[in-house]
């Protein structure tokens, strides 16, 4: 018997068209001010109007902070702490992808609790209390709407994160409109972060549970077999919303088993390289499961059944399937699928995996001990 503890967001709403009713869910919190955190780019594209719309038509005053960028460093945390606390904010609202809902986290946590962003890094360190705290995925890959984490660029080349039950929302809203008009080179980034939290999930060695194994499992099954046509036909409202709720569960799942060395090598890519998380994420995916197979053939072989049905080789040759449907998942979607092509070069590779090391809380979940030199033949097969 093994015990552990399995952490939820409270509510979770799946409703197209809901962000455009946004209004009703932070009246029934009680609360008239809302700070929403969201990307320049969300905000020029008239994305908020309705939502905005609806808060003006029901006479709550709603403020938005839109400086968020891709891999949110402290200064624009900060800058949303600031926010919240200028406008009274009684709710915080983030909207958009995993930046914009980790910094509204962390807006909602430190606006109300008076902690310092330094004292809540690494796992339950904050305190609170928080403000309530609603979050709209407008991508369908990170899951932070359902995960206790934010990431914190902290400086060149380095993430920390916050990892705390008070960061899980109170309503988590799926609104797969939202979705529609994502480009495809998003659409499948995205998607493929979301199948690596599965992934990473299912074979985590430290908590792994069988909760999260149901919910990574479905995961797969939603992602992988509406990833092509969300990508190929946008406006396919099924994908999407398939694709939302795929992304959801997966963020269940690695919310409670972590993710590994796939997430700790994909980091020091983006943070060094401003390439797109899930990007990263594809790049070293398939090298990272070939890698793991001595340690987790059995658990690879378990996935191969879910996104390749019918897959056959006895335990090692349908590990070996999935390492190969992953492989080729990113170029088969129009994705760079080599290092070199997102301007990474061979020089680089040392100070890649030395950056990767620092990402211990990651590593220690990977079935498989990773070592500085394993890192480097890693970067280097991936290249």
């Amino acid at each position: 018997m093994k015990n552990f503890e399995f952490h939820n967001t409270r509510s979770v709403v799946v409703e197209c068209g809901g962000a455009a009713k946004l209004h009703e869910r932070v009246a029934a919190l009680g609360c008239r001010s809302v700070l929403i955190v969201t990307d320049p780019g969300l905000l020029a594209a008239g994305m908020l109007q309705k939502t905005l719309d609806g808060f003006a038509k029901h006479g709550l005053r709603a403020t938005v902070f839109s400086d968020v960028q891709a891999d949110p460093p402290e200064a624009v945390i900060l800058a949303a702490v600031a926010a919240a606390k200028a406008c009274s904010a009684e709710c915080v609202v983030g909207f958009g992808g995993g930046s914009s809902m980790d910094a509204a986290k962390l807006a909602a946590l430190l606006s109300c609790s008076g902690e310092a962003i330094e004292e809540v890094y690494g796992i339950n360190q904050a305190k609170g209390p928080r403000l309530p705290l609603i979050l709209v995925p407008t991508t369908a890959g990170t899951g932070s709407e359902v995960t206790p984490i934010s990431i914190v660029t902290t400086g060149v080349g380095e993430k920390k994160g916050v990892v705390s039950p008070l960061l899980l929302p109170d309503i988590a809203l799926l609104d797969a409109e939202l979705t529609l008009g994502l480009p495809s080179h998003v659409t499948a980034a995205t998607g493929i972060d979301a199948m690596v939290h599965a992934v990473e999930a299912y074979t985590s060695k430290r908590l792994k549970n069988p909760i999260s194994d149901c919910l990574a499992r479905e995961a797969l099954r939603l992602l992988s077999g509406s990833i092509s046509r969300a990508c190929a036909e946008g406006t396919d409202l099924q994908a999407r919303e398939n694709m939302l709720i795929g992304a959801s569960l997966a963020g269940m799942a690695f919310a409670n088993a972590p993710v590994a060395a796939v997430h700790a090598l994909a980091y020091p890519i983006g943070a060094r390289f401003h390439v797109p998380h899930g990007l990263s994420n594809s790049l070293v995916l398939a090298r990272v499961v070939r890698f793991n197979l001595p340690n987790a053939a059995s658990l690879y072989a378990e996935l191969a059944s879910v996104v390749v049905p019918g897959a056959t080789g006895g335990e090692q040759g349908k590990a070996l399937t999935l390492a190969k449907y992953l492989g080729d998942l990113a170029g088969d979607l129009g994705l760079p699928t080599r290092l070199r092509d997102v301007g990474i070069a061979a020089s680089d590779v040392a100070l890649l995996a030395d950056d990767a090391m620092k990402q211990t809380r990651l590593l220690i979940n990977n079935p498989r001990e990773v070592s500085f030199d394993d890192a480097v033949s890693l970067y280097q097969e991936a290249l």
